[in-house]
């Protein structure tokens, strides 16, 4: 201890601080007493101090790490307070060298994996934050006024090893965490022999399982992290000798790298794991740079799949129609459904950009019910408003997972009574893979339709199985040929004599089938000339119609349905 004066003056000291400051307790006296335990070295200390010496503060207390003459550091409590009774203050100073030690040891322990020895998650997260933190400055200052300035930019390797879990489960946990204890030292020296590494390195940290994290503070750039990506899947992938036991595993690595300035921890991380998922979703044994347009594709799926089923009910879809024309005389036979999705956020859709998340989420039973009861509806309000003309039969698009989800023969039965459209003018149409390999009860639902009457085309055919063999038993009427046959067709000055021959063949085959061929795509007047020569029997595509609303298509019945 020491007593010091209101001018911060030692005016005793005894010799347990002398011991402590290796001196004597006679050379203290007279001597500045925040010289002693480097209270100015900083201005928050300072100002406290000078607050008690002045009487304005009661006390403060700070840790302090000193130099003792014999070169050893140690940590000291420093505590200031009033002594009674006078203007003097009492400087109190107590080694706490030990208690720093065990609690460096604790945190240690606290903050790194025992398996791995590595930085955990909970030490990760803390360096990631303050490195986030101190790289908001500019960078370009930084370089301008130091020279050897950090970039501002930050980098992640985020990785999870591919078939972990079924080390664990067939040779069990020991060997499981012994390779990933020699995971982590090839990743560490990976992150240790990267060229563009500054200061102490790149953060090396088990997160937990078998998921690893390399923190790259002032990145160079993408070609740095994509470097140290490839050198970290390269180490990875050669084989590891466990006391004997040989193992060979591979990593998915997600990859972002970016400006530290305006960039969250949680974004970050957000950013690595989707990156992460697109690794092991493009085929694992890889790593992928992060992609801020195919982040913002998901994002885009996410927000119409949470919001599909809500649509169906707030009636934000509607239907569109498109001509299907009889190729010899140019008159409109019936039309194909097609929906669209009017949605708040992001406008009209087509159908392209929802029916799959509809099939892989189960709704497409729901929206598919409502698209088939509305175009019935609308194909009988047809037939009523133009008695004297021809009815139109109307296809409808139905997914395979319509037929195994929900009873399609019972719904469809249900709505042709309810809307009163005969049988003979609702055309269902699936696609070619979806009919090729039906069996049991999809097969069952096709044929107890077609025995209602109901019309059943294939869809883009051409492309899927093409079971020849098989079609010739399926409940089908109309083969619809996929549009890429016709596009072959476009080059009227040196047209392909094979895409011709493909067609026809195909037409030919169809007719001796019984069935009717429609062309898909259908453009120009050239395209239409070969079609119809060759025989397809009906056709579609913008040479005719694109799809219009319904009242346009009753334009086109008043007007006599002749389109071309």
């Amino acid at each position: 201890m020491a007593v010091v004066d209101p001018d911060g003056l030692v005016l005793n000291a005894n010799d347990a601080l002398a011991a402590l400051l290796g001196t004597d307790a006679a050379s203290l006296r007279d001597q500045v007493a925040a010289d002693l335990v480097d209270l100015a070295g900083d201005p928050r200390t300072w100002h406290a101090y000078r607050e008690v010496l002045r009487g304005h503060r009661s006390r403060f207390r700070c840790t302090r790490r000193l130099k003792h003459p014999d070169g050893r550091s140690l940590w000291a409590e420093v505590t200031v307070a009033p002594v009674p009774r006078g203007h003097n203050v009492l400087l109190s100073i107590a080694d706490i060298s030990d208690r720093r030690e065990l609690q460096a040891r604790l945190r240690h322990l606290q903050m790194h994996d025992p398996v791995t020895r590595l930085p955990n998650r909970t030490l990760f997260f803390e360096r990631l934050t303050s490195a986030l933190e101190n790289s908001s400055y500019d960078a370009y200052e930084s370089y301008g006024s130091h020279g050897d300035g950090g970039t501002g930019r930050i980098g992640l390797c985020y990785l999870d090893l591919d078939g972990f879990k079924a080390v664990n489960d067939t040779l069990g946990h020991r060997v499981g965490d012994r390779l990933l204890a020699a995971v982590a030292t090839r990743l560490t020296e990976c992150a240790d022999n990267d060229g563009h590494a500054r200061g102490g390195g790149h953060l090396v940290a088990r997160l937990g399982g078998d998921e690893f994290a390399i923190l790259v503070e002032d990145s160079s750039g993408t070609d740095q992290l994509a470097g140290l990506a490839g050198a970290v899947l390269a180490a990875v992938q050669r084989p590891f000798d466990l006391a004997g036991q040989r193992l060979s595993v591979s990593a998915s690595i997600g990859v972002v790298e970016r400006l530290a300035a305006g960039t969250t921890v949680n974004g970050l991380m957000q950013a690595a794991d989707t990156t992460l998922y697109w690794a092991k979703a493009d085929g694992k044994a890889r790593w992928t740079l992060f992609d801020p347009e195919r982040n913002a594709h998901r994002m885009t799926r996410q927000a119409l799949s949470s919001t599909l089923r809500p649509a169906v009910e707030r009636g934000e879809f509607a239907l569109e129609y498109q001509p299907l024309v009889g190729m010899a005389d140019g008159t409109v036979r019936g039309v194909e459904a097609l929906v669209r999705w009017h949605h708040p956020r992001f406008g009209a859709l087509a159908p392209n950009r929802f029916v799959g998340i509809a099939e892989e989420d189960g709704s497409i039973v729901q929206l598919g019910r409502w698209v088939l009861r509305t175009a019935c509806r609308q194909a009988r309000r047809w037939q009523l408003e133009h008695p004297r003309e021809r009815p139109l039969f109307v296809s409808v698009n139905v997914a395979v997972r319509q037929v195994w989800d929900s009873d399609l023969v019972t719904d469809v039965a249900g709505i042709l009574a309810e809307t009163g459209l005969p049988a003979h003018l609702l055309q269902l149409e699936l696609t070619e893979s979806a009919v090729m390999g039906s069996a049991g009860r999809p097969l069952q639902a096709l044929q107890a339709l077609s025995d209602m009457g109901v019309r059943i085309a294939i869809d883009d055919f051409g492309t899927g199985y093409s079971n020849l063999a098989y079609l010739s038993r399926l409940p089908v009427s109309v083969l619809k040929l996929d549009g890429s046959f016709v596009r072959g067709f476009q080059d009227e000055a040196h047209p392909n004599p094979a895409d011709e021959v493909i067609v026809e063949t195909m037409v030919d085959l169809a007719h001796r089938l019984g069935l009717t061929v429609t062309a898909e795509c259908v453009e120009t007047a050239g395209q239409a000339a070969r079609l119809r020569r060759i025989g397809c029997d009906t056709g579609q595509g913008w040479l005719y119609s694109r799809a219009v609303a319904p009242e346009r298509i009753a334009d086109m019945i008043r007007v006599g349905a002749k389109v071309a």
